[in-house]
């Protein structure tokens, strides 16, 4: 297991290379120069060339991308060209947030979703089974800013139950969670609907039914841990996508975290802040997809890490 890991981890590598690289080149595409929106519209020539020097925007792309490869190495990403603070402080306070809600909606799309498809393939092919998966497609046909929209609508506005922005409490991240976790819970209930369909049909379940076992226990002891691959590996993926709905979630809910920041900060042209925040989304992501392949040999003593 340490050497499948070591591996895993060596193999992470080139992608995060790729990413800082393709991250450093976008940011420099976007219009508009970091010091002219510092120094303000009334600067003056000299006073933006000088910002420009004290930032380092004035050397060769290729000097300012190896500094910031050099900095990686230390865990440095840079400082805030707004903020002038350390990129890493700029983070730190913030990621409990994303990490939490993107947590949430996690828990809520598999919840719902496992149980969506379970019930769905129980039911084939009858109102239960159409109205799950028209539920299904109606969550991920939502634009997730749509939903989100609707949620402060209903539950906060006409309602009252729920908090609609400010992450004060736990209270405050059920509607972001919902708007997040329910079009991520329409594609785990088709995965898992058609993978424990197509294990139903398998010869051991046959054998299962055959020796009189109940069926909650064909369908939870066999069935269903069988059918339960698929659903973690697009749970994995799913937890990636996400992290990316969550720049829109979280402007939309008011919620201090890595996708408000980004949005921020993309409209003040910080780029050491904005290389940051995608850096360490690629990070989680690609901890996510290592997490959901351990995963796999608890669902499946089959799999053997070597």
């Amino acid at each position: 297991m340490i050497r499948y890991l070591g591996r895993r981890l060596l193999v992470t590598l080139p992608t995060l290379w790729l990413v800082t690289l393709v991250v450093f080149s976008m940011v420099r595409l976007l219009p508009g120069d970091p010091a002219e929106t510092i120094a303000g519209l009334q600067a003056t020539p000299e006073l933006v060339a000088g910002l420009r020097q004290e930032l380092g925007l004035d050397r060769p792309l290729a000097v300012q991308y190896w500094r910031f490869l050099a900095g990686l190495t230390r865990l440095d990403l840079g400082r805030s060209t707004m903020s002038r603070a350390p990129v890493v402080q700029e983070l730190l306070p913030r990621l409990p947030v994303s990490l939490t809600l993107a947590a949430a909606s996690m828990g809520i799309a598999v919840a719902v979703g496992v149980l969506l498809g379970v019930v769905a393939a129980l039911r084939r092919r009858t109102w239960v089974d159409y109205l799950a998966m028209s539920v299904s497609v109606a969550g991920l046909s939502t634009p997730t800013f749509v939903l989100g929209l609707l949620l402060i609508l209903v539950l906060s506005v006409q309602w009252r139950l729920l908090p609609a922005t400010g992450a004060a409490s736990w209270w405050h991240y059920i509607l972001p969670a919902l708007t997040l976790g329910l079009p991520a819970a329409a594609v785990v209930a088709r995965m898992a609907r058609s993978s424990l369909l197509e294990v139903l049909r398998q010869d051991f379940v046959r054998t299962a039914w055959a020796k009189g076992l109940s069926g909650r226990a064909v369908v939870v002891r066999h069935a269903l841990r069988n059918a339960l691959i698929p659903v973690i590996t697009i749970s994995g993926l799913q937890f990636g996508q996400l992290m990316g709905g969550a720049v829109v979630v979280e402007s939309v809910f008011g919620l201090p975290g890595l996708g408000k920041l980004l949005v921020d900060r993309v409209l003040g042209r910080d780029y050491p802040v904005i290389q940051g925040v995608v850096l360490v989304a690629a990070c989680g992501f690609v901890l996510t997809n290592l997490v959901v392949d351990l995963v796999y040999s608890l669902v499946d003593p089959r799999i053997r890490h070597g």
